[in-house]
């Protein structure tokens, strides 16, 4: 069972990529960032107040605990760290073709590595070193690929943008780790949705109106199912590794597989350039990820 949500997961998680890259196309970021985070609240509100006026009940498959002073920060804190990786992640896929975003983006579980062997002091094995390499050499490569293309890290600050946010997005994911083992999943997914809208808004309304020169904001149908996905690609996750029998290392490497959905999209469908070549070194990137999680 947790193997099949797992997979779903990853399928909602591609497509969400898609949503944002067709959502910011010469489109205002902000808004599209705050549209999509409501879209997530709107969804959790009813879950908070049927769990708060006793409709659903403690055991429930979406009962929404009451939480404290401190797992509300805690959740705020996670928020923030987020919201980091969003802002960077949104500008940088505005700007770079799928192609090179999804395997710069596949990276992620290397970072996260490196940061528990700075942060833990975790010790790796003769097939997590394997991995790190292998993936650190495709990483590189990518910047072959992007002089190609015009993008290289001396003169396209939208390279750097991908890269910090995919860190960031590491930050995260090592303090999910931390978080998730205090306090209850739904309540953490639903109250970081009201935390993104409470960030989000003062932002939004300083950018839009403060800023003299803007780019203007188009509504489009793909904005609200940015939220919508990402609501079920995570809860899909969640419940994936509270299954007693699940291993983890399988479902993080399943999911970030989700990449290949994005970069496939990008090559066929908006035709982007240098697609054998980004292919080959997306696959050597996919099995040093693999070899990090599973070894």
């Amino acid at each position: 069972m947790w193997l099949i949500l797992t997979l779903f997961s990853a399928f909602f998680l591609g497509f969400y990529d898609i949503l944002k890259k067709e959502s910011l196309k010469d489109n205002a970021v902000w808004p599209v960032l705050f549209f999509g985070a409501l879209t997530s609240t709107l969804i959790f509100i009813p879950i908070v107040l049927m769990s708060e006026c006793g409709i659903l009940k403690s055991g429930d498959f979406i009962f929404a605990p009451r939480l404290t002073t401190q797992e509300h920060l805690m959740v705020l804190l996670k928020t923030f760290i987020v919201l980091i990786s969003w802002v960077f992640n949104y500008f940088a896929l505005k700007h770079l073709p799928l192609t090179i975003v999804a395997p710069v983006r596949a990276t992620g579980p290397l970072w996260t590595l490196v940061g528990a062997l700075i942060l833990f002091g975790e010790q790796l094995n003769i097939y997590q070193w394997a991995g790190m390499v292998l993936t650190l050499f495709f990483f590189f490569r990518f910047s072959t690929v992007g002089k190609l293309e015009g993008l290289s890290f001396r003169n396209n600050k939208w390279m750097w943008f991908i890269i910090a946010g995919t860190i960031a997005g590491s930050v995260s994911a090592l303090y999910d780790k931390h978080i998730l083992r205090q306090v209850d999943r739904v309540a953490v997914q639903a109250w970081f949705s009201f935390y993104q809208v409470l960030l989000l808004l003062p932002v939004l309304w300083f950018v839009r109106r403060k800023r003299p020169e803007r780019v203007p904001f188009y509504w489009r149908w793909t904005i609200p199912l940015i939220g919508l996905f990402l609501v079920v690609a995570d809860f899909l996750y969640f419940y994936a590794i509270s299954e007693p029998e699940s291993l983890i290392s399988v479902i993080s490497a399943l999911r970030r597989s989700s990449v290949i959905i994005p970069f496939l999209f990008g090559a066929l469908i908006f035709g982007e350039k240098n697609v054998k070549k980004k292919a080959l070194y997306l696959g050597g990137i996919l099995i040093g990820i693999a070899l990090l999680l599973l070894g």
